[in-house]
């Protein structure tokens, strides 16, 4: 850059180069000759004790100040907030907890709080300290772990729940002829018609016929039709090898294919088949091999009520 002087005192024009180093130069000078003066204001504002000084300072440590005490009010507002929720979700997962118990009839840890009156003298008590943002995050970390404990019970109570009702709808528990009286039970025995030792593999329901006959157990029925020792015989599976027979029906009430519910109406009791009269034979088997029917009907009667 070239810069022409003129002058009447001169008497020729002068030409001045300047250069862009020298530009930055002058521009940096400028710069660190103002913070210097304003380093040096301060300074002496605060050696001295000068009023402008010192107010200028307590203004920047006060927003300090503001800043640090808003940023931690957020934190702690968070936390709380945090706090709160967990209790609130720690109380439903007790109160779940408590009434899941009581379906599943297991025993509870914690005893119920005995039911009674209550009363007394009011006496308030003291307001609770203010906690501080340590203490009251370590409380926040103790409650998130005793509700991560406490949904983990729940779950595995929840599953003991679900295997029970799954036994419920399985096991054939449910007494297929009601108010009847039993005849031959399980086991070996003098065969009614050829009058030989022989297996006995159900148990004997002594029965009118016409006698509704009800299933033990939900399932799909395998087989409906006329058997030629059975008579009219219902087969009805239940799952996990289960399977039940019905046998010397009067009439059937159901068809091969069918989903029935625990005592779903069967047929009626008849003298079909090998018989000597009204009865309902019963059979239950586990992966084919016949097992004693007293058995499942003599299991706990909580167990079949589950399932209605």
């Amino acid at each position: 850059m070239h810069i022409i002087l003129v002058s009447n005192r001169l008497a020729t024009a002068r030409t001045v180069v300047v250069t862009r180093q020298a530009v930055v130069a002058a521009v940096v000078s400028f710069f660190a000759l103002v913070l210097a003066v304003a380093w040096l204001m301060s300074w002496v504002g605060v050696h001295f004790r000068l009023p402008f000084a010192e107010s200028l300072a307590l203004s920047v440590q006060q927003r300090q100040e503001q800043q640090a005490q808003a940023y931690l009010r957020d934190n702690l507002n968070a936390m709380a907030e945090k706090l709160g929720q967990l209790q609130a979700q720690l109380l439903r997962l007790d109160s779940l907890g408590e009434r899941v118990a009581v379906l599943s009839g297991l025993d509870k840890e914690n005893p119920a709080k005995p039911a009674g009156g209550q009363g007394g003298p009011l006496i308030p008590a003291p307001l609770p300290p203010v906690l501080s943002a340590a203490e009251l995050n370590r409380q926040v970390e103790q409650l998130a772990a005793v509700v991560d404990q406490r949904s983990d019970s729940l779950a595995l109570l929840e599953s003991q729940l679900m295997d029970r009702r799954l036994n419920a709808i399985l096991l054939p528990t449910s007494v297929p002829v009601r108010n009847a009286a039993i005849g031959s039970g399980f086991g070996y025995r003098s065969d009614p018609i050829a009058g030989v030792h022989a297996m006995h593999e159900g148990l004997d329901f002594n029965a009118p016929a016409g006698t509704p006959v009800a299933a033990a157990a939900g399932g799909v029925v395998r087989f409906a039709s006329f058997h030629p020792e059975f008579g009219n015989l219902v087969e009805v599976e239940h799952g996990k090898g289960f399977l039940t027979r019905y046998a010397h029906l009067a009439t059937l009430a159901v068809h091969t294919g069918q989903v029935i519910r625990r005592g779903h109406e069967l047929g009626t009791v008849g003298n079909t088949g090998r018989s000597t009269g009204a009865h309902l034979h019963f059979e239950v088997r586990y992966k084919g091999v016949a097992q004693n029917p007293a058995h499942f009907l003599r299991r706990d009667a909580q167990l079949a009520r589950l399932d209605r």
